[in-house]
């Protein structure tokens, strides 16, 4: 056989399957280029990520410690450990008044193993799914990369940025949807869901078997209203939580699920083959992290005083047409008066100011050339110092 042939041969074994052929995740490469500025001495202000600048609670550390010194580190059950899912479904009935059985409880690597187990779970490769734009980006790569179809649909001012039941069964007329992901408080947007617009577009779903999916990782940080969960609006709803925001563990990967009683086993089946189990030790803090509820409402006020930092600073520079920022802490900001193009916007800013943004194209691909993403959860310090930055840049 010639090396010609050979080489031919062995450059296909190192083809990458199409399924893997997924955008990168933008602020990932946001990270990465303010990191290089770091590395040369440049101070950036980080606004890029959704990431608290405040650790997880002392009583999670704490408990994680201890367990450590233990050894506590061994498999648990796939669903995760008795304890913290019973203290999960305690948080249902404490936050909303609303019971859950801890049965229904999955725990995950973070939100990101449960979307994973939720896709597979729930939908077949070439199954439309709906999700809205401005959204967030690794839903729809997730669900390409496992064979679905991501179906943006836009949503609009006069909607507050939140789906409606109208919007979503015009869409599954046109060719039939498997299921629909929505977020409340929402990525990028920090926008929510009244509960009457929550129940109104779970109701629109399921009257044409439509599975709904609840994204509430930003629940706990709401600001307009409270957070209304999907579990109390329907038992047919999959919700999706974390202790990644409220809770300020993001490097801790883990979060929950609560699920159908139908798919419980299936989803057990997935996490045993996929992951084994969730971190013990993430699993221990998790549970203790309830615990510092009080410590984390602190925090929450200072995103609040971050908020308020931009919306009344920001405007000084011209930046002054932001989304509803209900909840979360993130302000999706309008900047077609200074660019049609947010990327190089993000990039310029970064560069030459120093603080970093991630770009709106990589959350909504209709109208995201016109918008940045800044994140608010970082010290207030920072946020000042970021508006005087950024007013200075755009005078």
């Amino acid at each position: 056989m010639s090396d010609t042939i050979l080489r031919a041969r062995a450059k296909s074994l190192l083809t990458a399957s199409g399924r893997s052929d997924v955008p990168s995740f933008m602020v990932m490469d946001v990270m990465a280029a303010a990191a290089r500025i770091e590395a040369s001495g440049g101070h950036v202000i980080h606004m890029e990520v959704g990431q608290p600048a405040a650790p997880a609670p002392q009583t999670a550390i704490k408990a994680a410690q201890e367990a450590l010194a233990r050894g506590q580190v061994e498999y648990t059950a796939a669903l995760g450990t008795p304890s913290l899912r019973a203290r999960i479904a305690r948080h249902y009935r404490d936050a909303y008044g609303c019971d859950v059985d801890p049965g229904q409880i999955v725990v995950t690597t973070g939100s990101s193993g449960a979307f994973i187990l939720a896709f597979l779970a729930l939908f077949e490769p070439g199954d439309r799914v709906a999700i809205t734009a401005p959204g967030y980006p690794p839903y729809r790569h997730i669900l390409t990369a496992l064979g679905c179809e991501p179906v943006l649909i836009e949503t609009h001012a006069e909607t507050r940025h939140a789906l409606t039941g109208e919007a979503l069964l015009a869409e599954h007329r046109k060719k039939p949807l498997k299921g629909v992901l929505v977020a409340s408080p929402a990525n990028p947007t920090g926008t929510m869901m009244s509960r009457e617009a929550l129940s109104s577009l779970i109701a629109a779903a399921e009257s044409e078997g439509i599975r709904f999916i609840s994204d509430e990782i930003y629940h706990g940080l709401d600001y307009a209203f409270p957070a209304v969960t999907a579990a109390e609006l329907s038992p047919n709803a999959l919700i999706i939580n974390s202790f990644s925001k409220y809770f300020c563990m993001t490097g801790w990967r883990v979060g929950w699920m609560v699920v159908p009683p139908p798919l419980v086993r299936s989803m057990e089946r997935l996490q045993q083959n996929l992951s084994i189990s969730v971190p013990t030790l993430s699993q221990i803090a998790a549970e203790a992290a309830f615990e510092g509820a009080a410590e984390m409402e602190e925090i929450k006020h200072g995103y609040q005083e971050n908020r308020r930092i931009l919306t009344t600073g920001l405007p000084q520079g011209g930046l002054t047409d932001f989304l509803p920022a209900d909840g979360a802490f993130y302000l999706y900001a309008n900047v077609s008066r200074f660019t049609d193009d947010s990327f190089e916007f993000a990039k310029q800013m970064l560069e030459q100011a120093h603080v970093a943004a991630t770009p709106g194209a990589d959350f909504d691909p209709f109208h995201g050339k016109s918008f940045i993403r800044l994140s608010y959860a970082r010290s207030s310090a920072e946020m000042q110092d970021a508006v005087a930055r950024i007013c200075k840049w755009l005078a």
